[in-house]
């Protein structure tokens, strides 16, 4: 990952076609070991190719893996007019009652002690 980037920070300066030494120098500035087999793989993957092509392409194939932001909410049907909110209240009076007996008040253990 880190040579994609310093492959791009390349292609930002200016570089229509950045080489290896741009990307080893961008990555030795940082400190960063290289390796010689993973630039020339990229550089031999993205040799003639525009490199906004590269990526435009790339969102399209993102776009479509799911990405498990989605929440399914499932209600029960409520029985009648207003009854809907009181069970809602009820578990969130429940919530509360567990987040207490979860305390660690009772432990004895203390960062001030």
């Amino acid at each position: 990952m880190k040579v994609v980037a310093a492959y791009l920070l390349a292609a930002l300066s200016g570089k229509a076609s950045p080489t290896s030494a741009d990307i080893k120098a961008i990555l030795g500035s940082v400190g960063c070991e290289t390796d010689d087999s993973q630039i020339e793989l990229l550089l031999k993957e993205l040799s003639g190719k525009d490199l906004c092509d590269v990526i435009a392409s790339g969102r399209e194939k993102l776009a479509s893996v799911p990405s498990g932001g989605g929440v399914a909410m499932a209600s029960a049907p409520s029985a009648g007019g207003g009854g809907g909110a009181a069970p809602a209240a009820e578990a969130k009076k429940e919530e509360k009652k567990e987040e207490k007996e979860e305390s660690d008040d009772d432990m004895g253990f203390s960062l001030f002690e």
